[in-house]
C-alpha cells in the first residue's frame, strides 16, 4: 500500500505538471514548468516537529538528532 505522505506528492506533482501544460498552451511560454521541482514545498506538514531536536558538542561542533547519543563520540563532552 502506498503512504499517503507518497500519494499527497504524487497528487501535487500531477496537479502541477497539468496546471503548468495548461498555462503553457494558454501563455505560450515553458516558464511554468520551472516551478514544479517546488511543489513538494508548498505542502510539508510540520516534519521538523515530529523529529527530536538537534543536539551539538560544545567542543567539537558534532551534531546528531538521534536520541542514542548523550555523549560526543569523539572527545566524549555531554551533547547540549
Amino acid at each position: 500500500m502506498v503512504s499517503s505522505r507518497t500519494a499527497t506528492a504524487a497528487v501535487g506533482l500531477l496537479a502541477s505538471l497539468a496546471l503548468s501544460g495548461i498555462l503553457w498552451v494558454v501563455f505560450d511560454s515553458l516558464l511554468f514548468f520551472l516551478f514544479v521541482p517546488f511543489v513538494p514545498f508548498l505542502f510539508r506538514s510540520g516534519e521538523e516537529h515530529d523529529r527530536p531536536p538537534v543536539r551539538e558538542c560544545p567542543a567539537c561542533g558534532f551534531r546528531t538528532r538521534d536520541p542514542e547519543y548523550d555523549y560526543c563520540p569523539r572527545d566524549g563532552h555531554r551533547l547540549e
